[in-house]
């Protein structure tokens, strides 16, 4: 019959992580979107270096254009994806919380 769909199967996946792989650390992060994928791009950025008495560090924090953002990463997720991936994010944060505001552990 052609209205019938097959059976669903589902497949396990083995997660794999080359030994090569790069990983680079982010400081920042912007996230833009279309109707069918968001982009998430990650940089790192380097705070200038800045030695001197204060009003001298202040001088040439002033003089500073702006810090320089490098792209280390950009990742592009189905929209349709992207709510399964925040609530993973979101229960990895919590976990995170909760084993790092253990009392007695500091």
């Amino acid at each position: 019959m052609p209205d019938q769909k097959p059976e669903q199967v589902a497949v396990p996946i083995q997660w794999h992580v080359p030994e090569d792989l790069t990983c680079q650390y982010a400081t920042n992060l912007v996230v833009q979107h279309t109707e069918h994928e968001f982009v998430i791009s990650f940089f790192r950025t380097a705070p200038p270096l800045i030695v001197g008495t204060p009003e001298e560090t202040r001088a040439q924090l002033e003089q500073i254009g702006y810090v320089r953002a490098d792209c280390v990463a950009r990742i592009v997720v189905a929209a349709s994806r992207m709510p399964d991936f925040v609530q993973v994010l979101q229960g990895s944060l919590e976990a995170h919380r909760l084993q790092n505001d253990q009392p007695g552990e500091e």
